[in-house]
């Protein structure tokens, strides 16, 4: 998978190499409406984080969001 990473991921002070962890090393992915999908998986620290990327026509990803876990995510790590 290619994956580019817009401005607006880093808005939380996510970095990009914990993005990137995150989606490789993801215990939960979750396509969603509109080419979204979420990913909840570790930083590099072990620190639970959720990341949305748009899924491209040409299966590369573009994370638009990237923050530490909200306790409305944490069920689903739980399920796999």
């Amino acid at each position: 998978m290619r994956l580019g990473i817009h401005p607006a991921a880093r808005k939380h002070g996510i970095s990009d190499d914990d993005i990137k962890h995150a989606i490789a090393c993801a215990m939960s992915i979750d396509d969603r409406d509109n080419d979204l999908r979420l990913y909840l998986g570790p930083a590099r620290n072990s620190e639970l984080i959720e990341v949305v990327t748009v899924v491209e026509n040409d299966a590369t990803e573009l994370a638009i969001h990237a923050m530490r876990m909200r306790r409305k995510y944490r069920w689903l790590p739980s399920e796999i």
